[in-house]
C-alpha cells in the first residue's frame, strides 16, 4: 500500500495539546526507555483496530469496502529520506476525531497517570516508565521516542475530505486539509538520528514477527531494492485464538495479550478454550498483572472484544462479561450470533446472555483453582482486583456464594489474607458471629477504639476497608450460617466470651459515680447523641461512638453523607470506659458537684474526642479549641 497524501497548506489550523499530553510527550522525549521498539507494536495494533472497526461498519454499509475490500497494513521504508510510513486502509479519522484521538487523553484518571509517569521518569527505575505506555492506553504517543516529527494523514471511510495532523511533539500540532484519495490513515515518521536502527529492514522484520505475527491482517514491508519498490508480507496473519493450544507458545500468548489489551505487563492468568455443543464459541481471555488505569472508571466498561466468526463486532459490549470482571482483557468469538448484528441488538440478546453466563462461570472457576493451588499468587491478584470482584457479591445474586469463597480479607489475627472459611476455622469456641469493622483504609481501621475489647478477648475481627464492603454487607446477612456483626454497631456481646485474662471476663457494673456521669452527659448532649452508656468494648480509650441496633453503620453513613445521598442521619451512641482514668475523674466530679452546667465543657470535649478518633472533625473546631484551652488553663492553676 502506498501513500497519496499531498497536504493543502492554504488553511492550516494550529492547536495546543491538552496539558497532560504536552507533559507526557516531554517525558517521553527526555527520558530513557529500555524498549523503544514498542512504538511500532502500538501503531500496528491501532491500525489493526481501525481495520476491525471498518469491517464491522461495512456489515451494515457494504459500500464502505467496495473500492478496496482487502484490508491490510503496510510499512514503507525510505532510508534516504529517513522516514518510516505506516499505512492502513481501515476506518480512518475525521477532522474532529484527529483532534480527539491525537490531541487529548480522553480517559479518566489522567492526572493520576501523569503523576505516576513523572515519578517513573524522574526515578532510578526508568525502564518501568516505558512499560506504562501500554498500561495507560497512550500507545500512539510512544512514537515520539524515535521521531523528530510526525505527519498523520487520514480520510474517514465514506467521507469526501481528508486531513493531515502534524506535530514535533513539543507543544502544539497543526491540522490542514489534505488530498488523500483513499480511505484510511498514513503515519509518516521522521526517524531521529539516534534511532536509525528502525530504518533497517531486518530490524523491522524482527519487530513485526515478535510483536505482531498473530494479527489477522496481512502486514507488508515495502522498500526499494535494486531501484525497484518491492513489498513482502511479514506476519503469519492467523487469528491466534483459532489455533490449537498445543501450537501456541507462552511468548505468543503474551504478545497477543499486549495487542488485545494494549498493555505492556505480562498476563497474570491466561484462559483459552473452545466451547462446543448447543452454543459454539472460543474464548481467549487474560487477567492482567497490573490494574488498568480505567479500572475504577464510573462507566465500568469492559474492554474485552466480541467477534463473530472471526469478524470484529465491538469492544464495548456490556453483556459480554459482567462489570465486576471488567479488568479482564481478551476476546470471545461466537459462531452462533449473526454477522450483521448491531450493538443495539446485542442488548438482552439470549445467545449472548448464555455465553456471558458460561464464560463468567469459567473465569470464576479458574480463579478458585488458582486460589487453592497458589495462595500467594492469588493474594497478589486479590490486592489488585479484589475491590472490583467484590462488586459481584453486591450485584450478582446467582454467583454470590462462589464470589464469597473467592473473597480475601486482612484480619486482626495478622495472618495475611484470609477467606471466610479461614476465619470460621479459627473462631473461638462458642462463637457464632463473624465480626468485622469497616473503614477508609487498613491503618484507620486498626486504630479504631471499638476493637479494644475484641483484642482483649482474643476474638478475630475482619478489616473491610473497600467502599464496596459497606454495600454488599447490606445484601448478605450471613455466611455458612454465621451472622455478620459490625464491632461499631449495637451492644458488644463480649460478656459471654472468655478471654485470656480473667480480669477481662469480669462483668462491668455501674457505680453511683458512673450513674451520675451518665446522667450529666445525657443532659448536656441531648439531641446530639442518641444515648450514653457504659462500654464493654473499650479497654484503653476513654470514649467511642457506635451506631445503635437497627441504625446505619457509622462508616456507611459517612460515605453516603460525603456523596450527598443521605437526607437524614441517625444519632450515634456515646460509650464510656469506666476503668479509664479520665472517666473516673469526670465521674467523681459529677458525683461531687452534681451540677450539669459545671461539666458542660467536659461533656462536649468527650464527644469531640470520640469524633476525632473516628477520623472526623469536631462540629465546631473553634469552640473545641476554646473549651480545650479553658480546661487546660483550669487544670494548670
Amino acid at each position: 500500500m502506498t501513500t497519496d497524501t499531498d497536504v493543502k497548506t492554504d488553511k492550516v489550523e494550529k492547536h495546543g495539546f491538552q496539558a497532560e499530553v504536552s507533559r507526557l510527550l516531554h517525558m517521553m522525549v527526555h527520558s530513557v526507555y529500555s524498549e523503544r521498539e514498542i512504538f511500532l507494536r502500538e501503531l500496528i495494533s491501532n491500525a489493526s483496530d481501525a481495520c476491525d472497526k471498518l469491517r464491522y461498519e461495512a456489515l451494515t454499509t457494504p459500500d464502505l469496502l467496495k473500492e478496496d475490500p482487502e484490508l491490510q497494513v503496510s510499512l514503507t521504508l525510505d532510508e534516504k529520506a529517513g522516514t518510516l510510513t505506516l499505512s492502513d486502509n481501515g476506518i480512518g479519522m475525521s477532522h474532529d476525531e484527529l483532534i480527539s484521538h491525537l490531541g487529548t487523553i480522553a480517559r479518566s484518571g489522567t492526572s493520576a497517570f501523569m503523576e505516576q509517569m513523572a515519578q517513573k521518569s524522574d526515578g532510578k527505575d526508568k525502564k518501568d516508565a516505558g512499560s506504562m505506555i501500554g498500561q495507560f492506553g497512550v500507545g500512539f504517543y510512544s512514537v515520539f521516542m524515535v521521531s523528530e516529527n510526525i505527519e498523520v494523514t487520514s480520510r474517514r471511510a465514506g467521507a469526501d475530505e481528508s486531513w493531515t495532523w502534524h506535530s514535533d511533539g513539543i507543544g502544539e500540532y497543526t491540522l490542514a486539509p489534505a488530498a488523500k484519495a483513499t480511505r484510511g490513515t498514513d503515519i509518516v515518521i521522521h526517524i531521529k538520528d539516534d534511532a536509525k536502527e528502525f530504518l533497517d529492514e531486518h530490524r523491522l522484520r524482527n519487530i513485526i514477527k515478535t510483536y505482531s505475527d498473530h494479527i489477522a491482517l496481512p502486514i507488508t514491508l515495502v522498500m526499494d531494492k535494486d531501484g525497484e519498490q518491492k513489498s513482502e508480507r511479514v506476519n503469519e496473519g492467523k487469528a491466534l485464538w483459532t489455533r490449537p493450544k498445543s501450537e501456541i507458545t507462552e511468548d505468543q500468548y503474551k504478545e497477543f495479550y499486549h495487542h488485545v489489551g494494549h498493555a505492556m505487563d505480562d498476563p497474570w492468568m491466561t484462559l483459552h478454550y473452545k466451547a462446543e455443543g448447543v452454543l459454539e464459541y472460543t474464548v481467549l481471555m487474560y487477567v492482567p498483572s497490573q490494574p488498568p488505569m480505567d479500572l475504577f472508571d464510573p462507566a465500568r466498561k469492559s474492554r474485552s472484544k466480541l467477534y463473530v466468526k472471526r469478524v470484529f463486532i465491538t469492544d464495548d459490549c456490556e453483556d459480554l462479561i459482567p462489570g465486576y470482571l471488567r479488568f479482564m482483557r481478551g476476546i470471545v468469538d461466537s459462531q452462533d450470533l449473526p454477522l450483521n448484528i448491531s450493538r443495539e441488538m446485542l442488548q438482552n440478546n439470549p445467545v449472548l446472555a448464555k455465553i456471558q453466563s458460561a464464560v463468567t462461570k469459567k473465569i470464576l472457576s479458574e480463579l478458585e483453582k488458582k486460589a487453592k493451588k497458589d495462595p500467594e499468587a492469588y493474594a497478589t491478584f486479590w490486592k489488585s482486583f479484589g475491590p472490583v470482584l467484590k462488586e459481584g457479591i453486591y450485584e450478582d445474586f446467582s454467583r454470590r456464594d462462589q464470589l464469597m469463597k473467592l473473597a480475601r480479607f486482612e484480619t486482626t489475627a495478622d495472618k495475611g489474607l484470609s477467606s471466610f472459611d479461614d476465619y470460621i476455622a479459627r473462631m473461638k469456641e462458642g462463637q457464632e458471629t463473624i465480626y468485622y469493622i469497616t473503614g477508609d483504609n487498613i491503618n484507620v481501621a486498626k486504630r479504631s477504639p471499638q476493637l479494644e475489647g475484641f483484642r482483649a478477648k482474643g476474638i478475630e475481627v475482619l478489616y473491610l476497608t473497600d467502599a464496596v464492603d459497606d454495600f454488599w454487607l447490606q445484601m448478605v446477612p450471613e455466611y455458612d450460617g454465621k451472622k455478620f456483626q459490625s464491632v461499631t454497631k449495637g451492644v458488644a456481646d463480649l460478656e459471654d466470651k472468655k478471654g485470656d485474662d480473667k480480669k477481662d471476663d469480669e462483668k462491668k457494673e455501674n457505680t453511683p459515680e458512673i450513674d451520675a456521669l451518665i446522667g450529666v452527659l445525657k443532659t448536656n448532649l441531648e439531641g446530639v447523641v442518641k444515648d450514653v452508656r457504659l462500654s464493654n468494648r473499650l479497654t484503653d480509650s476513654a470514649v467511642c461512638l457506635v451506631a445503635d441496633d437497627g441504625d446505619m453503620d457509622i462508616h456507611l453513613q459517612r460515605i453516603l453523607q460525603q456523596h450527598q445521598q443521605l437526607q437524614e442521619t441517625s444519632l450515634r451512641v456515646l460509650e464510656i470506659n469506666a476503668d479509664h482514668a479520665l472517666i473516673k475523674a469526670v465521674a467523681a466530679a459529677a458525683a461531687k458537684d452534681g451540677s450539669v452546667n459545671a461539666l458542660k465543657d467536659s461533656a462536649q470535649l468527650l464527644l469531640d474526642q470520640a469524633r476525632i478518633m473516628e477520623g472526623e472533625l469536631p462540629e465546631d473546631p473553634t469552640a473545641f479549641a476554646q473549651r480545650l484551652s479553658a480546661v487546660m488553663t483550669q487544670s494548670l492553676k
